[in-house]
């Protein structure tokens, strides 16, 4: 068995364990920030941690108001500009707390005026020790290339910091996380007998919107890493202002459509998808999208889009698992790619 099945395997104990240990820290770190003022926040990341950054926008954005920024690390290591970064909050995320970039924005960060948080799983790591608070992931080490619980970890600290940021609303909604990473578990199965269709896919899309709009990027860029499969990824909405025009028969989608306020344009979606005769798999609970599509994943339980995120990427973690096997590939050791990546 790979790493990577694993490690996706051991989400539900890593969730809650992450849960018990970092969630007593949200009273304190929320009245450090609100000492501060916060005015803008700035997330900087690279790779899946990137991914969980853009989930974090969506999420602080709705929940605090709070307008919230994606750092291009290359604005501060390349070009040397000197931001203004009073009142604001400045984010790292790195599973191994190690990106050179990543690293290089918080301490630009810190002399322009920002306090720095950082979220990584490395507790030693140089991340940890220039931070002014950290939020630990509680992963465990994660041995395969392709990141799967440290991602499904950092989706959860930025519940945390969005908790921190509103005086702790919304925390006792986060502990039934672990049991649906659970439930979602046990689609492996009918995964495992699904990809066997896909097995010569070498292009895809990945569509969703919104909050799990940070899943349609991680899947893509799991199935570039594992599976070597081209796949672009859209919000339905920019999908819809012009690359829908080269959907036709058999072209593979799939779509990412939990309940909630991006549902039903999904739906519609979908319905599309299906008069252009694509090859739609839907990831959803509601059977009203699964039956539009050609191939289905039903969610176990109806999960709200807020806490969507976690659940419905385990699905798409397995699929690329599972997919990366048939195709006669290890999903554990990707070609010309280290677990660290160092860049500036």
């Amino acid at each position: 068995m790979s790493l990577m099945l694993q490690e996706i395997r051991q989400q539900p104990e890593a969730l809650e364990r992450t849960l018990r240990e970092e969630r007593p820290k949200v009273a304190a770190l929320g009245r450090f920030l609100a000492e501060r003022d916060i005015r803008l926040v700035v997330l900087v990341a690279r790779g899946s941690s990137d991914n969980a950054a853009l989930f974090g926008r969506y999420l602080i954005e709705i929940t605090s108001n709070i307008p919230v920024s994606l750092a291009a690390p290359s604005v501060y290591t390349l070009y040397r500009a000197k931001l203004d970064l009073r009142n604001a909050l400045v984010v790292g995320i790195s599973q191994s707390g190690e990106g050179s970039d990543i690293n290089q924005v918080l301490k630009d960060a810190k002399h322009s005026g920002a306090c720095t948080l950082g979220i990584t799983n490395e507790p030693r790591s140089a991340m940890a020790q220039l931070v002014d608070e950290l939020l630990l992931l509680r992963a465990g080490k994660e041995r395969s290339v392709a990141a799967t619980k440290t991602y499904t970890g950092q989706l959860l600290m930025f519940y945390l910091l969005a908790a921190a940021l509103r005086q702790g609303r919304s925390l006792d909604r986060l502990s039934q996380l672990p049991e649906l990473a659970s439930q979602c578990l046990k689609l492996e199965p009918a995964i495992q007998d699904l990809v066997e269709r896909y097995r010569f896919i070498d292009h895809c899309l990945v569509v969703g919107r919104g909050l799990i709009y940070t899943n349609v990027f991680e899947l893509a860029i799991k199935l570039m890493e594992t599976c070597y499969v081209v796949s672009e990824r859209f919000s339905s909405a920019d999908f819809l202002h012009g690359p829908v025009a080269m959907i036709e028969a058999d072209f593979p989608v799939i779509v990412f459509a939990p309940p909630g306020k991006t549902f039903k344009e999904m739906r519609r979606l979908a319905r599309r998808l299906r008069a252009r005769r694509a090859e739609c798999l839907a990831i959803s609970s509601e059977a009203s999208i699964l039956e539009l599509a050609t191939r289905a994943v039903q969610i176990p339980v109806k999960v709200d889009e807020f806490l969507a995120p976690i659940p419905y990427i385990i699905p798409g973690q397995l699929f690329a698992a599972r997919l990366a096997e048939v195709k006669g590939l290890s999903p554990d050791r990707p070609r010309s790619l280290r677990k660290i990546t160092k860049t500036l």
